[in-house]
């Protein structure tokens, strides 16, 4: 399956919500991107895929398994499952750390560097602890970009800091800046022709 697009991860948890709006709003619905909002829930379901289509032209989906990955699209992580990506598809797994603070964002982080072909890009954002930051020097490992929410505009600035804190952030931005970053991204490496990197 075609894996030529780019795909966007963001992660947050606690105070994502206002980051995943104020990043929505500002990132056209055309840009050929794939967004994934990972955000860690311990047992509440999820309501982002009824909430967030008001803040963005794109469809938003609730991610099921095998369910086939295209650009131009929002996709949410149900509650309480891994996610992954296979051959263009995600896929969906028992949740592996059910207790404690879930690694949701780090587990399908390091999925995406070992089985997506396209262009990454990994996008932490407010929330409780540090998931994610174990697996962003991998998404650079393999020629992806990392970014991290500014703190002061995070409500909980606890995973952006962890993220910042691995060493392996590109670029620290509010909100409303990700997504003019994400274009600058994908219009360097479309027009070199080499792996992502600092615009």
């Amino acid at each position: 399956m075609n894996q030529a697009f780019p795909l966007v991860c963001v992660g947050g948890s606690a105070g994502g919500l206002d980051a995943y709006t104020r990043l929505l709003r500002n990132l056209p619905a055309d840009l050929g991107i794939a967004v994934v909002i990972v955000n860690h829930l311990r047992t509440t379901a999820t309501l982002l895929h009824e909430i967030l289509p008001h803040y963005t032209q794109m469809p938003v989906e609730l991610i099921t398994e095998g369910l086939h990955i295209k650009p131009n699209c929002v996709f949410i992580i149900p509650a309480q499952r891994d996610l992954h990506v296979l051959n263009g598809e995600f896929r969906l797994k028992p949740i592996s750390k059910p207790r404690g603070w879930p690694d949701v964002i780090t587990v399908f982080l390091r999925s995406l560097a070992q089985h997506w072909d396209g262009k990454l890009i990994a996008v932490i954002v407010s929330g409780f602890d540090g998931d994610g930051a174990a697996a962003l020097c991998e998404i650079r490992d393999v020629g992806g970009v990392t970014i991290a929410q500014r703190l002061d505009t995070a409500q909980e600035p606890d995973m952006p800091a962890s993220a910042i804190g691995s060493g392996c952030i590109d670029h620290i931005l509010s909100p409303e800046n990700i997504p003019g970053m994400i274009r600058k991204i994908i219009a360097v490496a479309d027009s070199s022709g080499r792996p992502m990197g600092n615009p």
